[in-house]
């Protein structure tokens, strides 16, 4: 492959949190045909690819995990990934991270020791890393919050990521649905509340259905307000979206919250799925609905939905 070609080539930088996935996300990478390597020192990474550039197209696709084990990451990885850009080299960059209490509660499953925790216990290694990585976090290409995932569903979610988008390719959007009872997801880049529309909860027909049952899409566009919304939103993203990708952005996550994460916002979101799958190519991700796979609802209380 001529360094030209390479350039072309799809390089992923894989970083983020201990304890946040990473190798689950390197491994669901090779497995749809990326050359990993774990760790590389961020000084042979010029290197590595003025290497691949004469393995004749044997490596079009990239993967390195590369974090805080190299102790020089933190103080050179802007200077090369700078330099690598100006050369031309498009990376992608893939921040993963969780929650303190889920990284917590995966450090004592493990009883692995936290790299950064010095014997004072994994929560302030986690909270070490998370300002030290801040920076990084803030130019990635994509962050992905796996607090809810399980190992599978972060499988798919990389599968659903990297493999619908090539380089050079529309921006990959992401709908999101949650609820505000569990918080706001932290990988969202546009919040949209849609906690004013009626709730589906109330009506005793309804309030056992998910979301994405046609049931509760037809109660909730009975409601000329609800019509009025969607279209008043579809507005919006159609005047965002475009810029967004204009400015470099490859993916971008719209989330969309209700009280529960189980009825409007499920309803809502795969409403705006359908507006704009011809126009970018779109995955659907529902976090908070009840007896998704891997995921643990509350149930009680009279404010769901």
């Amino acid at each position: 492959m001529a360094i030209s070609e390479l350039k072309n080539a799809r390089i992923v930088i894989i970083s983020g949190l201990s304890g946040s996935g990473k190798s689950t996300a390197s491994r669901a990478l090779e497995d749809m045909g990326f050359f990993c390597v774990d760790n590389l020192p961020i000084a042979l990474l010029p290197k590595l690819l003025e290497l691949s550039s004469a393995s004749a197209g044997e490596y079009s696709k990239i993967a390195l995990v590369m974090d805080l084990r190299g102790k020089d990451f933190l103080r050179t990885y802007r200077e090369v990934f700078t330099r690598l850009a100006e050369e031309g080299f498009q990376l992608e960059i893939l921040f993963l991270e969780a929650s303190d209490e889920v990284l917590v509660r995966r450090y004592s499953q493990t009883r692995r020791t936290h790299p950064l925790a010095e014997g004072q216990g994994p929560a302030e290694g986690i909270r070490k890393e998370r300002e030290m990585l801040s920076l990084l976090r803030s130019v990635a290409t994509v962050v992905v919050d796996t607090s809810t995932y399980n190992v599978h569903q972060l499988e798919v979610a990389i599968r659903d990521l990297f493999g619908q988008r090539p380089l050079g390719r529309r921006m990959a959007l992401t709908f999101l649905s949650f609820g505000y009872s569990r918080g706001i997801p932290q990988e969202a880049d546009l919040v949209m509340d849609v906690r004013f529309l009626p709730n589906p909860y109330f009506v005793e027909d309804l309030k056992d259905l998910p979301g994405s049952d046609r049931r509760i899409h037809d109660f909730l566009l009975g409601f000329p307000e609800t019509d009025d919304f969607i279209s008043r939103f579809e507005d919006l993203l159609a005047y965002l979206l475009p810029r967004y990708e204009r400015e470099g952005k490859a993916y971008l996550t719209v989330a969309i919250g209700c009280t529960g994460g189980r009825h409007r916002s499920v309803a809502v979101t795969e409403k705006m799925k359908t507006l704009f799958q011809d126009q970018f190519p779109v995955r659907l991700r529902h976090r908070d609905l009840e007896n998704s796979p891997g995921r643990e609802i509350p149930r009680g209380g009279e404010r769901e939905g």
